[in-house]
């Protein structure tokens, strides 16, 4: 990415303001946050709303500057499990190299062979929706020469 790693951690540890830019959600709490040794948790109520499905979960957010290292786990909603990680590598450009993971299942199996029907176009329309959120907050990388 063309955004410094510093940059990017701290777009994507915002989690309070994902209702501004992140597709289907609809919401986002802090229920509370405390300091660890390398960095701080916060637990968090995110609101997803998608066409007649609307719900609550909630997730620890483990947070660790001094890494770029976001780690996410599920505390309770409509999945089964969720897991989440985010790290970021700063480039000797001044760019990141973003390592995006998630790994879910819901509860309910028709809910989750209609999110398998769409979930690759879902990941990618979440991903962009942060690379916009990048380009917005710390303006759009100058274009390569030609």
């Amino acid at each position: 990415m063309p955004y410094t790693a510093q940059q990017m951690y701290d777009l994507v540890a915002d989690v309070s303001a994902y209702p501004k830019f992140l597709p289907w959600t609809a919401a986002a709490r802090i229920r509370t946050r405390y300091p660890i040794e390398d960095g701080e948790i916060l637990e968090a109520d995110l609101v997803i709303s998608f066409k007649l499905f609307r719900e609550r979960f909630g997730s620890r957010v483990t947070l660790k500057p001094a890494d770029y290292c976001i780690d996410v786990e599920y505390l309770d909603g409509p999945f089964k499990y969720l897991n989440n990680h985010w790290k970021f590598t700063p480039c000797t450009d001044g760019g990141c190299e973003a390592d995006f993971f998630v790994d879910f299942e819901f509860k309910s199996a028709v809910l989750q062979a209609v999110i398998g029907v769409v979930f690759n176009e879902a990941m990618q329309r979440i991903v962009r929706a942060f690379e916009n959120r990048a380009a917005q907050l710390y303006g759009r990388p100058d274009s390569p020469a030609s």
